[in-house]
């Protein structure tokens, strides 16, 4: 090594060290003021719901207040947009789902790159979709719906809580492998969605069961199917679409947490555990058992490997559904 160049990597391994010095310091002090959570769906649905009861746990645990702020629109952009404004330093942290995980799919320029500027923490909780009626539709099984949609494209409306949602992109996956056309209605959050089915705007979801049970229990709405491989354990009264008319399909709805890229590594892994501890308490497993979800929490580093799969597959699924044989 050159004499004249050891000065230089001596000033670099400082720099290094006073930057890990930061990070730590940062951490140590961790947190010192209010969290918000924000959530790119309106209030209402099922992701809303969980952001509240991980912020009331992280309260307890951590000590500061922790606000959910409620930010649709853009496909979920305008939320991840206000997420990549703030600081780097965990306390803003972004209920992420499917709608973050296919923005690149869904914008042909974005002014973020989805998967290199956002940290995953972990996954909360996944459900299965439920292919879901209204009960003036003159169907009773997947098979039947099937038929009806056959005889009658693009006239059977889907509703979704967004475009790139579960919701959205099962109804895509299901029009692709059981050959059907059906018209894609939007909304902004799961809430909607479920109120537009029940006023009959649409005549059908695929959803999760949250929003569904009651009203299948007042006979106002009928589920066909779950869009699960398997069974579902929480719900095994309901056939899966595969074993009822469409072999071969499955999708399932999934939300984690995630903050910008770039914040102190410690913060991350101390928002891991609290958070993984909040999923795992026995009040939000007995919430998740009755909607028929399921705590499913993973590592920043296991969580990050799911999340980059689940914008290729999406991307696979967006670019099948715009194709003119989609």
């Amino acid at each position: 090594m050159s004499p004249t160049r050891s000065p230089w990597i001596v000033l670099l391994l400082a720099i290094g060290l006073a930057l890990c010095m930061i990070g730590t310091s940062h951490a140590q002090g961790y947190p010192a003021r209010l969290i918000r959570i924000i959530v790119p769906l309106a209030p209402g649905g099922g992701n809303d719901t969980m952001a509240r009861l991980i912020a009331g746990k992280l309260e307890e645990a951590m000590g500061q207040k922790v606000l959910v702020e409620n930010r649709p629109g853009g496909g979920s952009v305008i939320a991840s947009e206000i997420v990549l404004e703030a600081p780097a330093d965990g306390y803003v942290l972004y209920l992420i789902s499917s709608s973050v995980a296919s923005a690149p799919s869904l914008h042909k320029t974005l002014p973020f790159d989805t998967v290199r500027d956002f940290m995953p923490i972990t996954r909360l909780g996944v459900v299965p979709g439920a292919l879901t009626v209204h009960a003036s539709l003159p169907v009773r099984s997947v098979t039947d719906f099937i038929g009806l949609a056959r005889t009658r494209p693009d006239e059977i409306r889907f509703g979704s809580a967004g475009i790139g949602s579960g919701s959205h992109l099962g109804g895509e996956l299901f029009k692709q492998l059981a050959n059907v056309k059906l018209l894609h209605v939007p909304y902004k959050g799961s809430a909607l969605a479920t109120r537009s089915l029940l006023s009959g705007e649409v005549m059908a979801s695929f959803g999760n069961p949250i929003s569904a049970l009651p009203y299948v229990k007042s006979g106002r709405l009928r589920i066909l199917g779950l869009t699960s491989a398997q069974r579902w354990p929480l719900l095994p009264q309901f056939p899966t679409i595969a074993e009822a008319g469409v072999p071969g399909y499955e999708y399932l709805i999934w939300n984690g947490m995630a903050v910008r890229a770039g914040t102190p590594q410690a913060i991350v892994d101390r928002l891991q555990r609290e958070i993984t501890a909040a999923a795992h308490r026995p009040d939000v497993v007995d919430y998740l058992a009755k909607s028929g979800s399921r705590a499913m929490t993973q590592t920043p580093a296991d969580f990050g490997r799911f999340f980059r799969s689940e914008v290729d597959k999406i991307r696979k699924v967006l670019h099948a559904s715009a194709s003119p044989s989609g």
